[in-house]
């Protein structure tokens, strides 16, 4: 969750290997959805983290079946 995906984003690629994200190259944005209450994305955000993996694949794949980098569309 953030409130600025774009600044969020140019970190996640600014970041070293010894971080998390060079460590899993974290470095697309796949997927992103637009909350605006914090709570509710909050609230989505952490619904998401128990979701199984194979359930988070699908739901990128129903928005972004090509697993597009969607950096470029939000900045």
């Amino acid at each position: 969750m953030t409130t600025d995906l774009a600044r969020r984003m140019s970190e996640h690629r600014d970041a070293g290997r010894e971080s998390f994200v060079g460590r899993y190259d974290a470095r697309r944005l796949v997927y992103a959805e637009h909350h605006d209450r914090i709570d509710d994305a909050i609230r989505r955000e952490k619904h998401l983290k128990r979701w199984r993996r194979a359930w988070k694949i699908r739901l990128i794949e129903e928005a972004n079946p090509d697993w597009r980098d969607l950096f470029d569309q939000i900045i």
